[in-house]
């Protein structure tokens, strides 16, 4: 099992690192402002067309033009959702969602969350997917990339308050990267087995003589930009884990790489753009490290299972609850690892029938800001956030200014950090105390003592960390909890970008200096250990009493009967 693990581990790191270099400089190339080859006549009509202007934005006009073009996303959505039921496209007939339900899917894919309060093929028409769902599954994940974006050129920059235009991003991100990316992943998954149809359901008689409903739909779209965009909505309430979403154990490999990719080509772009490879590399390897750790963890975890099951009459303890078994333990747990590390919530077992310890590491992993490679460009601006809170932190050390890539960092951009690594934690850790002492927060838990509370801090934490899976046990499709969690994922996703865009403005007025011989190195084992033991110690000191009410009492409560 142990040398499987490690092939298994060897193999996906490979294989992403091999691809993420060439994508990153592909993205560098858009953040330098440079059109890519053959597109610049498509681009001049599309500026015309959409009426785009060439002008840059200050950080002020940029934030602005995302929050506005997201809003608009979101009331299209929201009407769509409820107007479901006399659009076309819809050959199952299903009524239009109810208000709070159409409000909470709709702030869910906007926010990049794809928190799903509904079973996708008894709920969505294929319009309301396609149109709707899929469309900003595109959109949510070009915002992210555009925010980083605007902070990766603040690096490179200096006495300016211009960080691009905000429209050119989201388009060039949009057509040249999410979209031809997705159209390839979607070939594959429908050579793989992946159905795209639009076919009314299908009535099958099984082995037994039983009628069974097939859906049908056109899955493979939807489903490559979920993975691409670490969206994770899926079209079937069983998401990764379906057949007709991830047939096979290549699929499910494919899925994980891709869930992956773009994360890790922004590291390589970020040091192609700041014109030292060695930064971006040091942010990749501080998200490896940690990602392998984390996985092993869970691999232990599910492997060794529960001693009780023997004493049941099991042939062996480990943990083959809620998994598939084309893919088994040790791909469910790293899909595990993966989805929750990179902000995109799609699942492939179920982790509420994880071990109590193997369900706490991905819980964890979105408590710490899901910076472990992290979403389209949330999870490179959150570990940035995280490597100038290490810089001050080292400046205090050794009593000089600190300072990143030539630029000082002060105390307008720490308290700006502060602001942002807070936003989070407090959203977590006040949406799960209203959820506990409410009446109609605590009706939704069928789960009763520990358990039940790590199912409530989960759907929190995932929430307004913008991940979108959960532990089942939670009827959450209630007016409550759907506007608790649409709270929890608009303020999550947008409240952040404020200081992120506050800093990039700040650090690209900023004259880059100089290193000298008193300037922190912030590339080598060093400063990986450093920027390692600042992401672990912020997320203990925030989240680790919750932890310990929740999945630790549920462990030491099995090691105690």
């Amino acid at each position: 099992m142990a040398t499987e693990a490690f092939l298994l581990l060897a193999s996906f790191l490979a294989v992403l690192l091999i691809l993420a270099q060439p994508l990153g400089r592909l993205l560098s190339g858009i953040i330098l402002d440079r059109a890519i080859a053959g597109t610049a006549a498509i681009e001049a009509v599309l500026w015309r067309i959409c009426g785009v202007q060439m002008k840059e934005m200050n950080g002020r006009q940029y934030l602005l033009a995302l929050l506005l073009f997201n809003l608009a996303g979101m009331i299209f959505l929201f009407t769509l959702l409820m107007l479901q039921g006399v659009l076309p496209l819809n050959p199952q007939h299903f009524p239009g969602l109810s208000w709070h339900l159409a409000f909470n899917t709709a702030v869910s894919f906007v926010t990049n969350t794809n928190w799903q309060s509904y079973a996708g093929e008894s709920t969505m028409s294929y319009l309301s997917q396609m149109v709707g769902l899929a469309v900003q599954n595109f959109f949510s994940a070009a915002s992210g990339i555009a925010v980083v974006f605007a902070l990766i050129r603040a690096f490179s920059r200096q006495q300016t308050d211009q960080l691009g235009n905000a429209w050119r991003d989201v388009i060039r991100i949009t057509l040249f990267i999410l979209f031809p990316l997705s159209l390839l992943m979607a070939l594959f998954l429908v050579s793989q087995g992946v159905i795209q149809n639009f076919t009314p359901y299908l009535t099958a008689t099984t082995l037994e003589g039983l009628r069974q409903t097939l859906p049908m739909g056109p899955v493979a779209s939807q489903e490559a930009i979920k993975i691409i965009g670490t969206n994770g909505g899926g079209f079937f309430n069983a998401n990764s884990a379906h057949p007709f979403e991830n047939p096979t154990a290549l699929t499910n490999f494919v899925q994980m790489v891709m869930i992956f990719l773009i994360p890790a080509a922004l590291c390589f772009a970020f040091g192609e753009t700041v014109l030292d490879r060695r930064q971006g590399n040091t942010l990749l390897w501080t998200m490896s490290l940690m990602f392998v750790v984390a996985a092993l963890l869970v691999m232990l975890a599910e492997t060794r299972g529960n001693s009780h099951l023997p004493l049941l009459g099991a042939d062996s303890a480990m943990n083959w609850e809620g998994k598939e078994s084309r893919f088994g333990i040790l791909n469910s747990s790293l899909f595990a690892v993966i989805t929750t590390a990179a902000s995109c919530g799609a699942v492939n077992a179920m982790h509420d029938s994880f071990t109590a310890l193997g369900g706490m590491i991905p819980l964890w992993l979105m408590q710490l800001g899901e910076v472990v490679f992290g979403g389209v460009g949330s999870g490179l601006y959150g570990m940035l956030i995280n490597v100038l809170l290490a810089v001050f932190i080292a400046g205090l050390m050794i009593g000089r200014t600190p300072e990143y890539l030539g630029k000082k960092i002060g105390v307008p951009e720490m308290k700006m950090a502060a602001i942002y690594i807070l936003i989070t934690p407090a959203l977590v850790l006040l949406g799960t105390a209203l959820a506990m002492m409410s009446d109609a927060g605590r009706a939704a838990i069928f789960n009763p003592g520990p358990h039940g509370f790590s199912e409530v801090l989960y759907a929190l934490s995932s929430a307004a960390n913008n991940n979108g899976s959960a532990f089942a046990g939670l009827s959450a499709n209630t007016p409550f909890w759907n506007l608790l969690l649409a709270v929890a994922m608009l303020l999550g996703r947008f409240l952040p970008f404020i200081p992120v865009m506050m800093i990039a403005s700040s650090l690209a007025a900023k004259k880059t200096q100089p290193a000298s011989t008193g300037t922190l190195p912030t590339h080598g084992p060093l400063f990986i250990g450093l920027l390692t033991g600042t992401l672990i110690l912020v997320g203990a000191l925030t989240f680790v009493p919750s932890l310990a009410l929740g999945p630790v009492t549920e462990h030491v409560q099995l090691l105690t009967h």
